[in-house]
């Protein structure tokens, strides 16, 4: 799967290379630092991502921010973007529905716990037939 991280901090954006990378599996990460840089990064004439993760707090462009970008654009509203966040504020939760997320996952502070999580949302999506359309 082709996925991209659109994550600010570096420490974060390690912890998903290490994790995909213990799974042996043969996934392409890109990285966008911010919303801005992943809109540019979509708009290129690279091949558009299987899944997008999405952290919310980032500066320049908030995760809500270029979700409501994303979600309006014909040509990028249907990319499964599952949010990655450390927000347990339930108005952030239902504001991503809102706009179409596919999923919401807190990053646990144990480095287990989080490898658990996105194991899990990883194999979810390599299965899902939306990533093979």
């Amino acid at each position: 799967m082709n996925i991209l991280l659109i994550e600010d901090d570096s420490i974060e954006i390690m912890k998903l290379e290490r994790t995909v990378s213990k799974l042996e599996v043969k996934h392409k990460i890109t990285k966008a630092k911010n919303g801005e840089e992943a809109l540019e990064y979509l708009k290129s004439d690279s091949r558009l991502p299987d899944i997008i993760l999405l952290d919310l707090n980032m500066p320049r462009m908030s995760g809500i921010e270029f979700l409501s970008i994303l979600k309006t654009d014909e040509a990028f509203k249907y990319l499964p973007t599952i949010i990655l966040t450390t927000s347990e504020n339930r108005a952030d939760l239902l504001e991503c529905y809102k706009a179409g997320i596919a999923g919401y996952i807190i990053k646990p502070l144990k480095y287990e716990d989080y490898e658990s999580k996105i194991k899990k949302v990883l194999s979810y999506w390599e299965v899902n037939e939306l990533v093979k359309a």
